[in-house]
Formats: structure tokens, C-alpha cells, sequence
């Protein structure tokens, strides 16, 4: 099995400002952060796509159109299944007092959950008040499948992978910890950023020499590289491609290290007015987001 080999280097899905539809591109500035240069409002050029960001076929032409909203680098359509690894890193498995698990830890997340760039991450009523649930910051690296993966080897594991980008696992330590399966405490709607580039594998060869950065309001709180992940990229994918077809557009988040809030004395807790960014290498680039906490006067269920 060979690599996939893309047209593209790193890949933006946007509203352009001369149509005001949605397209793909590459950013004309090969070392622009794209995510913060959208933060700070500042104009970003792109060469339009044709095609898919799955067909490794895509066209990149000398079309240019200016970026009028960063949006998530994979639709919601294109995107099959969002797989996720638990305490995969090993500073994170420390700071949490926690064993090193012996397989992957996998849940899975709803495509509710997904948001871009700049977008609001939601703290819905079933998770507050913060103080008591504490929302908290996962930075991480995002696997995006690109062909067909079933029992795979390690070796060739790389191979099914079309790139990468980064993400923001929120998480809700009340509920995740009251119970042994995650999929509730990391699944509420518009609390998962994703992007802000879509990076080839061709650019990134090596996925375990990716550093990754969290920051809430000017705070450094993570600071890592996946060098320190459990299971490394190659061994996720052929260890999730056993006897399970990973369908092109599935997307795997690998895990956080350190710094997390809820193991801190006192806890760090997301809340209203917050202000997050997460940073990742190799041309990735800054996911930033605000959270709010959501008013509602609907019923939520005590357990």
C-alpha cells in the first residue's frame, strides 16, 4: 500500500468574501497561522480547491479567494465517525494518578458536538454551574482517515492517513467521572472545536513529532508534544482497524497531555466569558474559541 499523495499541502474550508459560498483552499502564505490570523482579523488569501478534501485528486488552482469565515477544515458531511482516545498520553496519565491503560481507551463523540474556528463553545444547563462540573480543555491532534482501513498492520498504518488537524476535546469531569463510559461528559452539542488546517501527511511524515499548546486567557496550561502519546499514530489506527472498516472521512482525536484543569489545586474550570486557544504544529495552526454558558429555562434531569 502506498501513501496518499495530495495536490494540497494544508487545506481551509471557508466562506469566500467574492461569493459567499462555501469552498476549500491552501492558504497562499505557507507559514500563516491561519486560525489566529483569522482571530485577529486580518486578510487571508487562498487558492481555491476543486474537489473533495477526501479525493486526493483535488485540484489546486491560481484562483484566488479571500477568506470571509474560517469554518472547520471537513464538513459535517464528509465526516463519518468521530473516534477518540482516553488517557493516551503519559504525562496526563500521571498528573490524573492514574495506570497506564493496556489497550486504547476509545469512546466516540456525536457530529453535534463539532464546531470551527472562532465558533462558541456551548456549557449547556445539564453541565452547570461550571464551579461544580468543571468544563475543561483537551488540545489534540486529529487523525483524518483518507481510504478504506480494515486490519491494518502498523507498518502500513500511515498509509490510510490523508492528514491531520487539531482539536479541543471539552470535557464535563462531573459527568465523565460519575460513570466508567465517557461518550456522555464529551458528547453535549457545539463544545468540540476542530481545525483550524487540514495538514497533509505528506507534510507532516512523521505524526509523533507534533507540538500542541492550550491556553485559557493568556494562561499557558498545556504545553506537549505527542512524542509522549501511549499509542502512537500508527498503532491507533491498526489497533481501531481491526475487523472495523475506518471509512474514509473518520476522524481521530488522539488524546491530551498534561496540564488539564480538574487535576489542578484549586481545579481550573472553563466558564462563561473564557477565552481558549489551542495550538499545534507543523502548520496547523491556533483553534481559538469563547465559551458561554447557556440560559434556559428547559428541564434538566437530576440523577
Amino acid at each position: 500500500m502506498s501513501p496518499i499523495k495530495t495536490q494540497w499541502t494544508r487545506l481551509i474550508r471557508f466562506v469566500a468574501s467574492e461569493t459567499s459560498r462555501v469552498h476549500i483552499g491552501q492558504p497562499i502564505d505557507a507559514g500563516l497561522d491561519v486560525g489566529l490570523a483569522a482571530h485577529q482579523g486580518q486578510v487571508i488569501k487562498a487558492y481555491e480547491i476543486i474537489g473533495s478534501a477526501l479525493d486526493p485528486a483535488a485540484q489546486v488552482t491560481k484562483t484566488v479567494l479571500t477568506v470571509r469565515t474560517l469554518l472547520a477544515p471537513l464538513s459535517n458531511e464528509e465526516i463519518k465517525v468521530v473516534r477518540c482516545l482516553g488517557l493516551n498520553y503519559s504525562d496526563h496519565a500521571e498528573e490524573a494518578g492514574l495506570a497506564k491503560p493496556a489497550f486504547p481507551i476509545l469512546f466516540y463523540k456525536p457530529l453535534t458536538s463539532l464546531i470551527g474556528p472562532l465558533a462558541t463553545v456551548i456549557i449547556p444547563p445539564a453541565a452547570q454551574p461550571p464551579k461544580e462540573h468543571l468544563p475543561d480543555y483537551e488540545v489534540e491532534l486529529v487523525i483524518v482517515i483518507g481510504k478504506a482501513a480494515k486490519d491494518v498492520s502498523e507498518a502500513d498504518a500511515l498509509d490510510y492517513v490523508i492528514g491531520y488537524t487539531g482539536a479541543n476535546d471539552i470535557s464535563f469531569r462531573k459527568h465523565q467521572m460519575a460513570v466508567s463510559q465517557w461518550g456522555f461528559s464529551k458528547s453535549f452539542d457545539n463544545t468540540n472545536p476542530l481545525g483550524p488546517c487540514l495538514v497533509s501527511s505528506s507534510i507532516i511524515a512523521d505524526p509523533q513529532k507534533v507540538a500542541l499548546k492550550c491556553t485559557v486567557n493568556g494562561e499557558t496550561l498545556q504545553d506537549g508534544t505527542t512524542a509522549d502519546q501511549i499509542f502512537n499514530v500508527r498503532q491507533t489506527v491498526a489497533f481501531l482497524s481491526q475487523g472495523t472498516t475506518l471509512e474514509p472521512g473518520s476522524i481521530i482525536l488522539t488524546g491530551t497531555p498534561k496540564g488539564v484543569g480538574f487535576v489542578k489545586k484549586p481545579p481550573v474550570y472553563l466558564k462563561n466569558g473564557d477565552k481558549m486557544s489551542v495550538w499545534l504544529g507543523n502548520g496547523i495552526g491556533t483553534l481559538v474559541n469563547s465559551v458561554e454558558e447557556e440560559k434556559s429555562s428547559k428541564f434538566v434531569a437530576k440523577l
